[in-house]
C-alpha cells in the first residue's frame, strides 16, 4: 500500500520548482498541516454563500449627499460584521488590473538565478521575493512563493519583467487613492471627521507593500495550506486574483470561500484598524487554500500608517465612551510589522500581544 504522503523533508527553495517535480505524486512531509484537516470538522465547516458584502465606490464617493450617507452606514455595518467586503465601481481599469497579474506571474516565471536576485534577508528590505511565509522560523511550510515590494512611500520595483515597473506604479497609485476614500468613510462611520485618520496615522507617508502570491498546483491540496488563518497588519488589504478560487475567509465561526465579481476589489480590515478603532472593526481572519488543477495568483497591497507613527485607539473615540478606556497598547507601527513578519503566521497571536485585558 503506498502511503499518503512522502516521507523525505524538503528545504523549500520555492514551491515552483517543487511542485514542478515530474515524479510528484505526494508532498513532502515537512509541508503536511495535520493541524487544518486531521478532523472533518475543519472541511464541513465551509460555506460557499454568496453573501460577502458588496461596497459601491460610486455611492461612497456620491456627491449625492442622501446615496452617500446610506453607503457610509452599509460599509460600518460590513465592517463590524464581517471586516471583509468586494469593492465594485472603483474606477480602475480592468485592463490594468489584469496587466497587475500577468506581470506577476511573469515574475514568478523568470529564472531562478533573475528572482533569486531578489531573495531579501530583513522583513524591512523594500524587495523581497521568498517561499512560504518565513522559513527561518517554520517547520512546516505553506504552499506559496511570494514578492512583497515597498511602493509608498518610496517606490522600488523588480527590474524584470520589463514592464512591471510603470504597470505597478500606475496601480499602487490608483489602489492607494481607492484606499484612503474607504478609510475616510470608514471614518465617518465611526463619528469622526473623514480626514481624521489621514492625518493622525500620516497617511501622505503611509506605508504600502505590493505583495505577489504565486500557488501552483499541489497533488494533494486537501494536506498543505496556500497560508494559514491569518490577519493582516495594518489598516487595509486590497487584493485582486486570477479569477481562480482559493481565498477563504471567516465570519460567524464558519469558513467562507470567496467567489470574487469580475473587476472587483476583495478589501479586509486589518489589524491597525481594529486598534484604531478601539475594537469596533475587528481584523479580519483569512487564509489561502490550494488546488491540484491550475495556478493561482494573486496580488494584495496592504495600506498602514507611517512606518514610524505610534498607532493608539483614536482619542475622539476614547471621549465618546462612558467610561473612557483604551484597549490595546500604544506600538509603532514599525515595531509591529517587524514583530509579525519575523515570528511563524498564527491567527490573531501578533494583536494579542498589544491587547489590554477588558476589566
Amino acid at each position: 500500500m503506498e502511503e499518503a504522503t512522502a516521507p523525505l523533508v524538503v528545504k523549500p527553495s520555492n514551491i515552483k520548482e517543487l511542485a514542478e517535480s515530474p515524479d510528484l505524486r505526494f508532498i513532502p512531509s515537512n509541508y503536511v498541516h495535520n493541524s487544518c484537516y486531521s478532523n472533518s470538522s475543519a472541511t464541513n465547516d465551509i460555506d460557499d454563500s454568496d453573501s460577502i458584502p458588496i461596497v459601491d465606490f460610486s455611492l461612497l464617493t456620491s456627491h449625492d449627499s442622501h446615496q452617500r450617507s446610506t453607503a457610509i452606514h452599509h460599509l460600518a455595518k460590513t465592517c463590524q460584521d464581517w471586516g471583509f467586503f468586494m469593492v465594485v465601481n472603483h474606477g480602475i481599469p480592468e485592463n490594468l488590473m489584469k496587466s497587475v497579474i500577468d506581470c506577476t506571474y511573469e515574475f514568478f516565471n523568470l529564472p531562478e538565478e533573475e528572482k533569486h536576485k531578489f531573495t531579501g534577508k530583513h522583513v524591512l528590505d523594500p524587495i523581497r521575493y521568498g517561499t512560504s511565509f518565513n522559513t527561518s522560523k517554520e517547520k512546516v511550510f505553506f504552499w506559496r512563493d511570494f514578492l512583497k515590494v515597498f511602493v509608498h512611500p518610496h517606490f522600488h520595483s523588480p527590474t524584470k519583467p520589463q514592464s512591471y515597473r510603470d504597470i505597478m506604479l500606475e496601480y499602487s497609485e490608483k489602489l492607494r487613492e481607492v484606499a484612503r476614500k474607504l478609510l475616510g468613510g470608514i471614518c465617518e462611520s465611526l463619528g469622526l471627521e473623514e480626514s481624521y485618520l489621514d492625518k493622525d496615522l500620516e497617511l501622505e507617508s503611509g506605508l504600502q507593500i505590493f505583495i505577489g502570491n504565486y500557488y501552483p498546483p499541489c497533488p494533494q491540496p486537501e494536506l498543505t495550506m496556500g497560508m494559514p488563518p491569518h490577519s493582516d497588519h495594518g489598516l487595509l488589504t486590497l487584493l485582486i486574483h486570477n479569477q481562480v478560487g482559493g481565498l477563504q475567509v471567516q465570519h460567524q465561526g464558519k469558513w467562507i470561500h470567496v467567489n470574487a465579481l469580475p473587476n472587483s476589489l476583495l478589501v479586509n480590515t486589518g489589524d491597525h484598524l481594529e486598534i484604531f478603532s478601539n475594537g469596533k472593526y475587528k481584523s479580519n481572519l483569512h487564509r489561502a487554500v490550494v488546488n491540484n488543477k491550475v495556478t493561482r495568483i494573486s496580488v494584495a497591497v496592504a495600506h498602514g500608517p507611517s512606518l514610524d507613527t505610534i498607532v493608539r485607539p483614536a482619542s475622539p473615540l476614547m471621549e465618546k465612551e462612558n467610561s473612557p478606556s483604551a484597549y490595546y497598547i500604544p506600538m509603532k507601527y514599525k515595531d509591529y510589522l517587524e514583530m509579525q513578519q519575523s515570528n511563524q503566521l498564527n491567527a490573531k497571536s501578533c494583536l494579542e500581544r498589544v491587547k489590554i485585558p477588558r476589566s
